[in-house]
């Protein structure tokens, strides 16, 4: 069947077989090529970093349109958001909670986030309605096409949230990674003497490129640190925005640090050193887990173009055979 259908194209059999023999093993190729390439994370923090400036260069060169539009939009929003008094609302302060541990503190972002969160579902269901009735674009029964504009409604309505979520797991993964080495810089600062509030500096200073997150956490907590009246509040926020078993044990030993006047560098160094075999264990945990990760690779890219190595030459001989007969 798949022989005559070939056919009707002008196409061989041993013609399609060898071209999705050549794709399996460029795949196969690619794939092994891409798990073995080593990347380096500075170098594309660096490029990135290069390349915001150019960005910023460019915008200061250029004429201020787009500037102006985005002024003007987010002026509208904050009109909306004004007139039907979306801030001052029991949800706006559980919006700004989560954007806080998403890095997205301005009251811009959360404006931004509660039009959305109102806007979004009408879009969504007038792009619905717009997809089967005006462009009629899907062919359904009228079942599943009074179903469109409703998915359209529900994905509007999640899809800040969605966001936001993917926003918040992804710092906090990015702060759980830099955590281990923030603390040995802490434990250094500590032990040359400097106070709380100079090696939360120190620290976000020498990390600003390695880890951004972690050194937006710390400088926000110095400067807390510095003019807030309880400092264990200034560690509390922190705790708050970053709620990760890490950053709790952090606060806690600074808390107990400053209660009860114990040595700040020795208490460093032993998180530190829990950090660092943590950090370990879940590099060996990833390492176990490899050989179960690569089964599902194994049987859809290398074990297809193996067997069509192996079987296709004699497919192609019964083939031949039943050609001739």
């Amino acid at each position: 069947m798949i022989a005559d259908a070939l056919a009707m194209f002008g196409i061989a059999v041993e013609d399609a077989i060898t071209v999705l023999a050549a794709l399996a093993a460029a795949v196969t190729v690619y794939a092994v090529w891409s798990a073995l390439l080593a990347r380096d994370p500075l170098a594309a923090r660096a490029a990135r970093l290069h390349q915001r400036q150019r960005e910023l260069r460019t915008s200061l060169l250029t004429p201020t349109r787009n500037t102006h539009r985005a002024e003007a939009t987010m002026g509208l929003m904050r009109t909306v958001a004004k007139r039907l008094n979306l801030i001052s609302s029991t949800a706006a302060e559980r919006a700004r909670a989560k954007l806080t541990r998403a890095g997205l503190r301005s009251k811009d972002a959360l404006i931004t986030y509660l039009v959305a969160k109102l806007v979004l579902p009408f879009a969504g269901g007038a792009g619905g309605f717009v997809l089967i009735d005006g462009l009629q674009a899907l062919d359904l029964p009228t079942a599943l096409a009074n179903l469109v504009p409703v998915a359209g409604v529900l994905a509007g309505f999640y899809a800040p949230g969605v966001y936001l979520t993917n926003a918040i797991q992804k710092r906090e993964k990015a702060v759980r990674q830099g955590i281990p080495d923030a603390m040995d810089l802490l434990v250094i600062c500590a032990e040359a003497g400097l106070s709380l509030d100079a090696a939360l500096k120190r620290v976000a200073r020498e990390m600003s490129r390695a880890a951004p997150e972690v050194t937006d956490e710390f400088a926000l907590t110095a400067i807390e640190l510095g003019f807030l009246p309880d400092r264990r509040k200034a560690l509390t926020n922190l705790a708050e925005r970053c709620q990760i078993e890490p950053v709790r044990s952090l606060i806690n030993t600074l808390i107990q640090t400053e209660r009860y006047g114990t040595p700040l560098a020795q208490a460093l160094r032993v998180l530190a050193a829990e950090y660092r075999n943590e950090r370990m264990m879940r590099a060996e945990e990833k390492a176990a887990k490899l050989p179960a990760v690569m089964t599902v690779p194994l049987i859809l890219f290398i074990m297809p173009a193996l067997l069509i190595v192996l079987i296709g030459p004699g497919i192609l001989r019964v083939l031949d055979a039943m050609t001739r007969m």
